[in-house]
């Protein structure tokens, strides 16, 4: 697989194109890609620097139930939102689209950062998804407009090192931003950022439009929205296993269910289609689109069950579980850059791949092999080899995309796979959650009737309302003395006025 690779014959051609990659000075391009990445840089930022601020968010809004959703609201939106947004791009030209997704998560900013209450904080988080997506789905095409496919490797790099810089920025700036002027500066901040790469963009970007002149398929893109939230919402891990036979979730699946079918029969017979499905026939973009989903799994799931891990499984503290993670992007921003320029050099992207995801999975197999007797060095080990994959994997599974497809399908083509990744997080989520939900449940069955054997009995009252409580999330009904549990308990005080003896 090389950076020579051509489009499938059977893409139809567009009706007329610009040829950016000769037309443009490198100057502009420069500038171009400046603002681009100030503004994918703002989208990134946003999901790590309001992390930090949540639990003083929470503590003054009082919404504790609310709390998983100000990250679900703003998931749905992004992920159910991106292949239409770059089913637009490729329509109206990437300028238009990045504007209109930089204005609307600014607005969503403000309105954030002026919430009154939790549910508010809640449906403005959805409104700066929305921008998100349509930022996020438009950057990582634009290289392919403005270079040649031999030049592209290097600058995809380039825009894989803007996630790492925010993580470690986001963070930082999160806490101090909390901790000084308030977490509503947290969305504040947003604003002199966004107004910066809107100046760049105005004053130097062209439309970069694909010369494709279509309707955008909007009774697709309805059906794409049933089939996709309803199935996001319901892949939380935090269930127990009967839950999910439970009837709400059985028809919210089923509710996706009868979406995805009714979109596949729609889009494969529209001209103007949100996902072409004429691209699942390139074998490129079929095996990548696969890929996306594991590797999204895989990551979403090492950053968030790692830190679950390190406070819970090794009593660290918060701010050591997130030192324990710095390797991760220690390692992700030197291989990004120094694989997508040895790409540059050679034209061959296929064997970077294929190493990516054996170093990816190497590092999964040393976390896997993680004890309550490892440490945080062992942590930052796996993380290390873990990011030295995701590095160059990330960018050159989209630059095989976009070499893989006709210039006037890599933006939905490129769109496609961020939809695909984002999914794999979904549902990567929800299944290493129920594996831990499981697991843990069956361990502390298991293990806790001998160590309440061993405790005082005045404290065997609450492992019963332990397993009280779990009976009841099981849907059964509480005992107060379980099977395995029997033993000698408090002494129970009798009413006066009642016989000591039984009838």
């Amino acid at each position: 697989m090389s950076l020579t690779a051509t489009a499938s014959p059977a893409a139809p051609a567009p009706d007329a194109r610009i040829d950016y990659v000769s037309t443009l000075t490198p100057r502009t391009k420069a500038l171009v890609l400046a603002g681009v990445m100030m503004a994918l840089f703002l989208a990134a930022l946003d999901q790590t620097i309001v992390a930090t601020a949540l639990p003083r968010i929470v503590s003054e809004l009082h919404g504790m139930e609310l709390f998983a959703w100000t990250s679900t609201s703003y998931l749905l939106a992004s992920t159910t939102l991106v292949p239409i947004y770059g089913r637009l791009s490729d329509s109206l030209g990437r300028r238009t689209i990045i504007l209109v997704g930089i204005a609307i998560f600014l607005v969503g900013s403000v309105l954030c950062g002026l919430a009154g209450s939790m549910l508010a904080l809640v449906v403005f988080r959805g409104i700066q998804g929305m921008g998100a997506a349509a930022i996020t789905s438009t950057a990582f095409a634009v290289p392919a407009d403005l270079f040649a496919p031999a030049e592209r490797a290097r600058y995809q790099g380039i825009f894989g090192t803007v996630f790492a810089a925010a993580s470690i920025i986001g963070p930082l700036l999160g806490g101090t931003l909390t901790d000084t002027v308030g977490w509503r500066w947290v969305f504040f901040i947003n604003l002199p950022l966004g107004a910066l790469a809107v100046a760049f963009i105005v004053s130097k970007m062209p439309r970069l439009h694909s010369g494709v002149r279509a309707r955008v398929d909007w009774l697709g893109a309805l059906l794409l929205v049933v089939a996709t939230v309803p199935l996001l919402l319901t892949l939380r891990g935090d269930r127990p296993l009967a839950a999910w036979l439970s009837a709400p979730v059985l028809g919210m699946l089923g509710v996706s269910l009868v979406g995805l079918v009714l979109f596949i029969r729609v889009e494969r017979q529209s001209p103007h289609a949100i996902i072409p499905f004429t691209l699942f026939h390139n074998r490129v973009f079929s095996l990548i689109s696969l890929t996306s989903v594991f590797t999204g799994a895989a990551f979403f799931a090492a950053l968030l069950f790692l830190s679950i891990f390190a406070v819970n499984g090794l009593g660290a503290t918060a701010r050591e579980a997130g030192l324990a993670m710095i390797p991760l992007t220690l390692a992700v921003v030197p291989t990004s850059l120094v694989t997508a320029r040895l790409v540059s050099r050679t034209g061959h992207y296929k064997p970077v791949v294929l190493g990516g995801l054996v170093l990816t999975s190497l590092g999964l197999y040393l976390l896997s092999r993680l004890t309550v007797d490892s440490t945080l060095w062992h942590i930052g080990v796996g993380t290390f080899v873990f990011g030295c994959g995701m590095g160059p994997l990330q960018p050159m599974l989209t630059l095989s995309i976009q070499n893989a497809v006709a210039p006037h399908q890599v933006g939905t083509a490129t769109a496609g796979r961020q939809f695909f990744q984002q999914l794999g997080q979904a549902l990567g989520s929800a299944v290493f959650g129920l594996i831990l939900t499981l697991s843990l449940t069956h361990s502390l069955t298991t293990t806790l009737p001998g160590v309440r054997e061993r405790v005082p009995p005045a404290l065997h009252a609450r492992f019963d309302a332990w397993f009280d409580a779990e009976r009841i999330r099981r849907g059964a009904a509480p005992r107060r003395t379980p099977p395995g549990l029997q033993g000698p308990g408090p002494p129970r005080p009798r009413p006066r006025c009642v016989p000591a003896t039984r009838p």
